[in-house]
């Protein structure tokens, strides 16, 4: 087997805090050992493999109260446990087999209860004290009691059902049947259905493949929100009769079939969107269009805390995006981005108790936080510097802080960070809440003194731990660091940088093989699907950066 010279190029036009004395070619950075080298065989025979990862398993969800809730499903059995950190207890949430007892009383046979409860695919209301499971093409409300589970059907047609959203007051589901939106109020079980003439080229709260690809974010099709008040929800209407049909082949079975599906290329008409807002007694009341006879995206859509509607519009070229707020059917500015070539899908504003709100921009080449009057007037900026915020997590406005995940410390890397929320910049009194390097991924606590921290390195797997505030792990939740994987004979790596022709420190990440020799030669693999969003120098853990693949 052959032990390529693996190269990396983070070619994205992202300038980052570069190490002052970057590891040189060849000098490893860590320890070569003896070992076991990685081979197909002990990575993908069906009996031989070696369990070298134990990956971790487990979806972390905190509640209201401060609890956390895991979700983990194994060898098909979901488990629920509750966690009370401030009495280090950990119980069971409910029993899973309760529920699927619920399911068989409505009629489900046995075995399709167990296996619509055990995958695991519920979603929960804001207060997790109620959820859905699907069980084939139906939808089934799950209460949560003292006296255990309580099971109801929410409809009785056959048809599919997806992207099932509670209201915020827990008291209705919205759900997608076809391409139109439906809605069941749950104490009384009356099903209204919210939209007419869905089709298969016009979609109704349903993103199409170019919007969901695209605009939206690969996997999730729901295009529709619910109003703070759970009287109204907003949605879009995707015309694509004039996006042309592009036939595909799809070649993995025996026989070959024809598929054909609504794509446009480029100069082709994109679907035309619609923004509407719905009530529960199914009236649609359209929103003006801002730029009539213009194509234009609608990228962002959601509400603000006093239930007023906000939308994000985009050119078709994307070099501006203008957030807007709706009273009645007519908008005004909120404020407009611009980019020279490009102007990336901003995320929506989060609102702070005076009314202002923190916006994320690029509008100095790098992705930071803002900070705004209730009026929209820019106050000042909250980040500031040659590096990236990657996540805003939210404000602790008791505290006056400000969370976010960023790239300041380590160009290739993610720590979690906070800054006083009128605090002077740049960088003024920062605090950085990760204690090791690598890239940690974390869900804070309601009240920012923990977080869930999924954590690896270049050299370490995923692990998950409890932190606290000051980035000490108080708990070890998932994923193990196996006495097989230590037995690993790794490659080396080297995190360098490039200076590119305009004279931009371009970072890279060189593996090279085990018993690397400079004398000879090797064949070199350079992965080149790279971008802003699509980073491959980064130090994390992955199998194929170790150096061992072929």
């Amino acid at each position: 087997m052959n032990h390529p010279l693996l190269m990396l190029l983070f070619t994205t036009a992202l300038a980052a805090q570069i190490p002052s004395a970057p590891p040189q070619v060849g000098e490893p950075t860590r320890k070569q050992v003896a070992g076991t080298l990685l081979s197909l065989e002990n990575l993908y025979h069906p009996t031989q493999k070696i369990p070298f990862l134990e990956r971790p398993k487990t979806q972390f969800s905190w509640m209201l109260d401060g609890s956390l809730l895991s979700t983990r499903t194994e060898e098909g059995k979901l488990s629920i446990t509750r966690m009370d950190l401030k009495k280090n207890t950990s119980v069971p949430y409910f029993e899973p087999d309760q529920v699927v007892a619920e399911l068989v009383k409505l009629g489900v046979e046995q075995d399709r209860a167990r296996r619509a409860v055990h995958r695991g695919a519920l979603t929960w209301d804001k207060d997790f004290r109620q959820f859905i499971v699907p069980v084939e093409t139906d939808l089934y409300d799950i209460e949560l009691g003292k006296d255990g589970p309580k099971a109801q059907r929410l409809s009785s047609a056959k048809e599919a059902k997806d992207d099932p959203t509670f209201s915020p007051d827990g008291k209705k589901v919205a759900y997608l049947q076809g391409n139109d939106l439906y809605a069941v109020d749950l104490a009384t079980r009356k099903e209204t259905r919210l939209t007419t003439g869905g089709s298969p080229t016009l979609f109704n709260g349903r993103l199409d493949w170019v919007y969901q690809e695209e605009v939206y974010g690969r996997g999730g099709f729901r295009a529709f929100w619910w109003s703070p008040d759970s009287q109204r929800i907003a949605y879009l209407s995707l015309d694509e009769s004039k996006v042309p049909v592009y036939t595909l082949v799809d070649d993995r079975g025996q026989s070959q079939k024809l598929l054909e599906a609504r794509y446009p290329k480029p100069g082709d008409p994109n679907p035309v969107a619609r923004l509407g807002v719905v009530d529960l007694n199914a009236q649609t009341t359209w929103m003006d269009d801002p730029y009539p006879g213009k194509e234009t995206l609608v990228v962002q859509v959601d509400w603000d805390p006093k239930g007023l509607l906000l939308a994000s519009y985009q050119d078709r070229l994307q070099t501006w995006l203008e957030l807007r707020r709706f009273e009645g059917t007519s908008s005004s500015l909120m404020l407009k981005e611009s980019g020279k070539a490009w102007q990336e899908r901003l995320p929506l504003p989060v609102f702070l108790k005076d009314g202002g709100f923190i916006m994320e921009s690029d509008r100095t080449g790098h992705r930071h936080l803002y900070r705004y009057d209730k009026k929209g007037k820019l106050m000042r900026a909250v980040t500031a510097g040659t590096w990236e915020v990657r996540e805003f997590f939210g404000v602790d406005e008791k505290q006056k802080r400000v969370y976010f995940s960023a790239t300041e410390n380590n160009p290739a890397g993610l720590d979690g960070y906070s800054v006083d929320l009128d605090g002077a910049l740049p960088n003024g009194l920062m605090a950085r809440h990760t204690l090791r390097g690598g890239t940690h991924r974390m869900k804070f606590s309601p009240d920012f003194q923990v977080a869930v921290d999924t954590w690896s390195d270049a050299h370490s797997p995923t692990q998950v731990g409890l932190v606290d505030i000051d980035g000490r792990v108080v708990k070890t939740l998932d994923g193990r660091v196996t006495k097989e994987f230590r037995d690993i004979r790794f490659g080396r790596i080297a995190f360098q940088t490039v200076l590119t022709k305009d004279g931009f420190p371009m970072p890279t990440m060189l593996v090279l093989p085990p018993d690397f020799d400079a004398k000879k030669k090797y064949p070199i693999f350079q992965h080149i699907y790279v971008g802003p969003q699509a980073p491959q120098v980064v130090d994390a853990f992955s199998l194929r950066c170790s150096g061992t693949t072929s």
